[in-house]
């Protein structure tokens, strides 16, 4: 069958509900006039030329909706979704009616936004007027796939309707919105966030269908479309842990603003998410409040493209152009979209034209930017009161009814304001849009479970990793490959385990105990440094692959190890998305270097820093940072750790009081896990730390690049098995350590640098006058380790020792927090490259004379 691609290149008289442009747009040579219909114009993809007379430009002009972007490659003949789209891009509204719920159906959603503006009205809440439909078509798409066999719904929406969706869709209790406009103190721990950034979870009966439906709202900052990976993210991993392989149980549906949706780049990351094997959701509904407009912005200065929807045609996804104020219109495309989506596990799109009735918020005034549009606007009665009155004239329903429905629903909002009035506290957890059933029941906050585990294991473990396929004979592996096994081989027969056998072992101890692994990013498969190789390649057969760490033991929870697409935010995005939703299970995002993490700052800072603080949300997610300076230039030298630091959430000034569950209540307190480990052995405990402390939070992790395979940088079983655990600080064990009254320096130390200064003092025959201490977990700090460190060497000065320049790595986050550990009676001085704009030097020359004088000055005694 030929693929044959529509576009349609005129503004629709029947789909604008205002006019808002008075002037041509042109694009690529098309003019696009107000309120004319231009010919229409066809885009062909096939060996054959169809005329712009087979499209009827009378029927264009007349009807209410349009359709563009279908392959008929993508629909069966036989399909009834086939036959309610005609190849001539406008669906007719034949015999639709979306009035079989009543008045109530349509109703509520005005009356919230009337009673909100009565009760509150100089508060943002940023509502839904001049697009109220969008409340019964979020219904229609539920009740529809609720009738199809979907079971849980994951939203994501901006601010835009947002109390509304929470009211009337998801059917939160009402008095709990109303409580968020009251002046309250929390009753919860954390900052909290404003009322339209807030998500929910709710289990209730979908009286349409007689059937249960969970709905989760998750919530988000202001960054527009910020939230879009994440609620795929959160989608995927429900259907992962449903066993709904094919997104016929579980779905998401996210809502957008126009200008939002052609200018955010994550939403094309995010699209090109939709078809990939690991993060796929199976097809996701997305619904554009085309408001035709962007804060005080029109779309002749918001966008190139003729729609606000074209970001969409990259995945071929059907785009439905729709008139808000033709609620039959809307209710027959919503349904159609949850057919296509349920029928053909694609994602499809609902352009939702319609207009916003005040500014851009309750106070803002629109009339400074867009008068002409604004004055028609005020002149036009909301679309829903002229269906109502268009429904009573023709007998279907009558002013008492609704009257009735108005009046009760605001007895309902009136009832539920009085409750909210007595509630003395605001309940963060009362939104919680990802709860842990049963998680935190009956577990000692303070109290984390061993990570040293039995020598068998990590020898069985580490035997199934270095072997080949049990088909070898058959499965033709590379000669570099086998040579890697071989190695590992020997690694375990000497006890012994480098970076990648101390992962392995990480991950396979856990998926033994029923914990489910996801690692994902650039290149992880492989790893970006050739030293993971989770996936073995047939050198003879294509695509024919071996996953070890998926043969481990026959009852063992299912690895996922996943090569992404080329993005940082997105992905990022996603993973933190799949972390919320399953406590039990490690989920790691790797940087292909850790340069690359700041492309998904705003998911850095807006969720994963900031998260639990804000929405009571809590996140294991483990971000692997590659970091170090190796003379790799500027974009490959640093994960930017000082900004990390930076943003953790612990008082410089506040030694806390020493306790058995120090440790863990460091942990507990802070926001995020800030480490750079230096031995294999301690990176093994920190990944199986995620799992077995009692709450979750998330672990930023600088890796290492040439530690990978430095002959020095190995670990024994000795420090992995039953008895031990991660080490927040390693002090010296050395000469100096036997003998610290003659030790002249200390010098701390984090991360990959360590085995310089250890070589350098070697080189200098200084084994016995300066003792090198590793601090491992930087945030939160250990000032209890620090401290008692430093009394171990009471002749000797204190320094701190980093390869990054001194206004980026720890040393500005480590200095104020010595001071404090050691009370004030001791200095601890800087030594590292000066203050620096640029990471690291893009000349190997300098980089060595860097490096020479950082290794000078430290032992310059």
């Amino acid at each position: 069958m030929k693929a044959i691609f529509f576009t349609l290149f005129a503004v629709i008289a029947g789909i604008s509900a205002m006019a808002i442009t008075t002037e041509p747009i042109t694009t690529d040579g098309y003019t696009m006039e107000p309120y004319t219909i231009e010919p229409v114009t066809t885009e062909e993809i096939s060996t054959e030329q169809i005329s712009t007379e087979e499209v009827s430009t009378e029927q264009v002009s007349t009807e209410e909706v349009s359709t563009e972007e279908v392959s008929t490659e993508q629909i069966p003949t036989e399909s009834a979704i086939a036959e309610e789209l005609p190849i001539v891009n406008v669906i007719p509204i034949v015999g639709a009616d979306p009035c079989t719920q009543g008045p109530a159906y349509w109703c509520r959603d005005l009356t919230f936004e009337a009673f909100l503006a009565r009760k509150w009205s100089s508060e943002k809440r940023f509502g839904l007027e001049g697009c109220e439909i969008l409340i019964p078509a979020m219904k229609q798409v539920i009740d529809k796939s609720t009738e199809l066999g979907v079971e849980s719904v994951v939203m994501g929406m901006p601010h835009r309707g947002r109390l509304n969706v929470l009211a009337n869709v998801c059917r939160k209790p009402l008095n709990q919105i109303f409580t968020q406009f009251a002046a309250l103190e929390a009753a919860d721990d954390g900052s909290g966030d404003v009322k339209y950034h807030l998500g929910t979870y709710i289990e209730r009966l979908n009286r349409v269908t007689n059937k249960n439906i969970r709905l989760a709202v998750v919530a988000n900052p202001s960054h527009l479309e910020a939230a879009d990976p994440v609620v795929q993210g959160k989608t995927r991993a429900e259907q992962f842990y449903r066993g709904d392989g094919e997104g016929k149980k579980v779905m998401s549906i996210l809502l957008h603003g126009d200008a939002a949706f052609c200018g955010q780049g994550v939403v094309f990351e995010t699209m090109h998410l939709s078809d990939l094997p690991d993060y796929t959701t199976h097809g996701t509904i997305h619904i554009v409040v085309n408001n035709q407009i962007g804060f005080t912005t029109d779309p002749r200065h918001s966008r190139s493209s003729p729609y606000c929807t074209d970001v969409a045609r990259v995945v071929n996804a059907p785009i439905f152009h729709v008139n808000s104020d033709d609620p039959e219109a809307v209710m027959h495309v919503c349904k159609i979209a949850a057919e296509w989506r349920s029928t053909f596990h694609k994602d499809v799109v609902i352009d939702l034209v319609c207009y916003r009735r005040n500014g851009h918020n309750e106070i803002d005034e629109p009339m400074f930017t867009q008068p002409l549009m604004y004055r028609k606007i005020r002149a036009t009665p909301p679309g829903l009161d002229i269906y109502a009155n268009k429904l009573i004239a023709e007998g279907v329903v009558s002013q008492e009814e609704v009257k009735d429905v108005k009046d009760k629903y605001e007895k309902i909002c009136e009832d539920a304001y009085v409750n909210a009035k007595q509630e003395t506290h605001i309940k963060y957890k009362d939104w919680l849009d990802s709860p842990w059933s049963g998680f935190f029941e009956g577990k000692d906050p303070l109290k984390a479970s061993p990570t040293g585990i039995k020598e068998d294991t990590l020898v069985h473990i580490g035997k199934k990793f270095s072997s080949p396929p049990p088909n070898a004979a058959e499965f033709v592996i590379h000669k570099g490959i086998e040579r890697i096994l071989k190695a590992r081989m020997e690694m375990i027969e000497s006890r012994q385990v480098d970076w990648a056998l101390g992962e392995a072992m990480a991950f396979g101890s856990l998926l033994k105990e029923g914990i489910h692994v996801r690692l994902s990013g650039q290149d992880v498969e492989r790893g970006t440094f050739s030293h993971r190789h989770h996936v073995l390649h047939h050198q003879k057969v294509d695509k024919a692959t071996y996953r070890p760490l998926c043969y481990l033991y026959p009852d063992q929870a299912p690895y996922t190890v996943c090569n992404s697409s080329l993005s940082e935010f997105g992905v990022l995005g996603f993973e933190l998305g799949y972390s919320m939703t399953n406590p039990n299970a490690l989920v790691c995002w790797e940087a292909q270097f850790g340069d690359f993490n700041n492309t998904a700052q705003c998911i850095i800072d807006q969720f994963i820093s900031s998260g639990q603080a804000k929405w009571v949300r809590q996140s294991g997610l483990v971000m692997l940072q590659p970091h170090g300076l190796e003379g790799m230039g500027p974009e490959h030298s640093s994960a930017r750790l000082e900004r990390f630091l930076q943003m953790s959430a612990d008082d410089p000034d506040y030694f806390p009081p020493e306790s058995e569950e120090f440790a863990v209540r460091q942990l507990h307190d802070i926001n995020w896990i800030v480490a750079n480990c230096s031995t294999p052995a301690n990176y093994f405990h920190i990944l199986r730390r995620q799992i077995a402390l009692p709450f979750r939070k998330p672990l930023i992790l600088m890796t290492p690049k040439s530690l990978l395979r430095h002959p020095e940088a190995r670990s024994s079983f000795d420090l992995m098995t039953e008895n031990t655990n991660f080490l927040r600080i390693i002090p010296e064990e050395g000469i100096a350590a036997q003998n610290p009254g003659n030790v002249k320096r200390v010098l701390f130390c984090s991360g990959k640098v360590y085995y310089d200064l250890k070589k350098a003092r070697g080189e200098r025959g200084l084994d016995d006058k300066v003792a090198i201490s590793r601090v491992e977990q930087i945030s939160p700090f250990p000032y209890d380790l620090a401290k008692k460190e430093a009394a171990k060497y009471p002749n000797a000065d204190l320094v701190w020792a980093q390869e990054e320049a001194k206004n980026q790595g720890s040393w500005t986050y480590v200095q104020p927090r010595f001071v404090t550990a050691l009370s004030g009676t001791r200095c601890v001085s800087y030594v590292g490259r000066p203050t620096a704009a640029s990471p690291a030097t893009g000349s190997k020359m300098q980089h060595l004379k860097e490096l020479k004088q950082l290794l000078d000055d430290s032992f310059n005694l």
